[in-house]
């Protein structure tokens, strides 16, 4: 592989982008199920490849070499394999770079309800993934028990994480793993956005959901097509002319990731040091750079607040640049997803992706009504749309369920993430679940996030749910 292969496998990725983009406006079913031109592209990538387009062509002429590989050089696939990996720490470590971060105390006073929901959800997905394995999957296509994390690797966090977490998989023996929470995660967003719809109509017919007369439902351009947060004004912009300020923004964003992998490598550092010679297993290790470079962009952010530069951080280039390394990420993705893995386990993943769809379901209908004070639909809906794979699929229902954000949910739905993200949905925990079912088993882990599930469940029900009296400002 050589320079010049990494730039054309780029282009041709730019160039598929363009193609999704192009296709998304003229194909109606794709803008009304808000499908990000990035997954249309990927899907593209994969269809002109040699899973596709090759073992077609290679059927119809008995096993031609011509056009075995699809459109698509085999250097360029190469190199499309090997991106996700490496973009997954650009998306993660812009997440928090220049954005405002307000003391715990305010975004728990805002947002409080919707964390404690958003933690039940995601543990929850933990505790339906590990049980499905023990009692299904094991036993009848004896899969890895790694199997059980993909619920919540692939539907709360998506597919970056999904595809960022490739390596860990295959250090652990379950290579397929990745392309099996891809998989869940492309299901994760249509069904996220059809079932979000039918019961956003079924909530106003029932008055769970105030009637939106007179308001339009937002058109598919509306929303950004990115799994980010939505961009905040910028106070300042950079102002030295010597520098393009896309430069600086980038510049932030491999500082954050430095910090990041000084921060991992000091806890593999550690655990070799303290843990390992009295026995411990070798975790950290198989951590990946994503979650810790998310943490140091935090850690960038509260250090800029506190010396003066945070003000010249430009959030709307911030989520320009990780919107951009996450499109890039998800047709590199999808154009090499293994079709021949999900085919093998197709049993495994039918019984993963209707379980985490029964849960997200269970969660909006049941436990929202008892962990929210209040707009218990509204609120839930965020969530829900969140746990279905994408942040912006749980926007949407937001800004469908609540346009002129009179509950509140578009707001606390935004504070949470500060006390979500670093933990689950593509944090500490996301990508910590696999070493430590590899190490552990899965039965102990399995006990834990249970304990955590519950627990959340419990607080948020006794703390902020109707019966428990209005929340203290």
């Amino acid at each position: 592989m050589t320079l010049q292969d990494v730039f054309v496998a780029i282009v041709l990725i730019g160039l598929v982008l363009l193609l999704g983009k192009l296709i998304r406006r003229k194909v109606r079913l794709f803008q009304r199920l808000y499908m990000p031109s990035s997954i249309i592209g990927g899907l593209i990538a994969l269809l002109l490849g040699p899973q596709v387009l090759g073992a077609l062509v290679q059927r119809l002429r008995g096993g031609a070499a011509f056009a075995a590989d699809g459109v698509w050089p085999e250097a360029t696939l190469e190199v499309w394999s090997g991106l996700p990996g490496l973009l997954i720490s650009v998306v993660f470590a812009g997440l928090f770079l220049g954005k405002t971060i307000p003391r715990i105390s305010e975004i728990w006073k805002q947002a409080g309800p919707m964390v404690a929901h958003g933690q039940t959800l995601a543990w929850g997905q933990y505790v339906v993934g590990i049980t499905l394995a023990l009692v299904v999957l094991i036993p009848v296509w004896d899969v890895s028990p790694l199997a059980g994390a993909l619920i919540e690797i692939g539907f709360e966090g998506g597919h970056g994480t999904a595809a960022g977490l490739s390596e860990t998989f295959a250090e652990l023996g379950f290579g397929e793993g990745s392309d099996l929470a891809l998989g869940l995660a492309t299901i994760g967003v249509v069904a996220g956005v059809l079932f979000g719809t039918l019961l956003i109509n079924w909530g106003i017919w029932r008055g769970h959901i105030p009637r939106p007369d007179a308001v339009d439902e937002p058109s598919p351009e509306d929303l950004s097509e990115h799994e980010d947060r939505e961009p905040t004004p910028a106070e300042h912009r950079m102002s030295d002319r010597a520098i393009d300020p896309l430069s600086i923004h980038i510049g932030f964003v491999g500082l954050a990731i430095a910090v990041g992998w000084l921060l991992l490598r000091a806890l593999i550092m550690m655990e070799e040091a303290l843990l390992v010679p009295i026995g411990w297993p070798e975790l950290m290790r198989h951590i990946p750079l994503f979650p810790l470079a998310m943490i140091g962009g935090v850690l960038v952010q509260i250090l800029g607040t506190r010396l003066g530069y945070a003000r010249t951080i430009d959030r709307r280039l911030m989520n320009r640049i990780s919107g951009t390394a996450l499109d890039l990420l998800i047709v590199a993705a999808l154009g090499t997803l293994s079709l021949e893995a999900i085919g093998a386990n197709m049993g495994p993943f039918l019984v993963l992706a209707v379980g985490g769809i029964l849960w997200n379901m269970f969660g909006l209908m049941v436990l929202a009504r008892v962990m929210f004070p209040e707009n218990w639909m509204q609120n839930g809906l965020a969530n829900f749309g969140q746990g279905m794979g994408m942040t912006v699929i749980g926007l949407l229902l937001v800004r469908m369920s609540d346009p002129h954000g009179k509950a509140g949910a578009m707001e606390a739905f935004g504070y949470k993430q500060l006390l979500f993200e670093p933990v689950v949905g593509g944090g500490l925990f996301t990508a910590a679940s696999l070493p430590l079912i590899h190490q552990f088993g899965p039965l102990p882990v399995l006990a834990g996030v249970t304990a955590l599930m519950i627990g959340w469940l419990v607080f948020g029900i006794m703390r902020f749910g109707p019966s428990s009296g209005p929340v203290s400002e």
